[in-house]
């Protein structure tokens, strides 16, 4: 059987396709990526003002009734 230093042009442009395809590919990918980290801290925004409001909607009463207090002098 006889051996042949060279390539065969199909498996060439098989691996050349595929680079080429890599290559399209990564600035959707990479877009997409960021889409994603952006969605992501919006979200994390979004739960820690809902957060906060909360807590300030528990601190109200007393913040209120202090503020009587010491408009009546007490």
């Amino acid at each position: 059987m006889a051996t042949s230093d060279e390539v065969n042009s199909k498996i060439t442009d098989a691996v050349a396709q595929t680079a080429v395809g890599v290559l399209a590919e990564a600035p959707s990918v990479a877009i997409g990526a960021l889409y994603q980290s952006l969605a992501s801290a919006n979200g994390i925004a979004l739960s820690n003002a809902v957060s906060n409001q909360q807590n300030l909607n528990q601190l109200n009463p007393s913040i209120v009734a202090q503020a009587i207090a010491v408009i009546n002098g007490g």
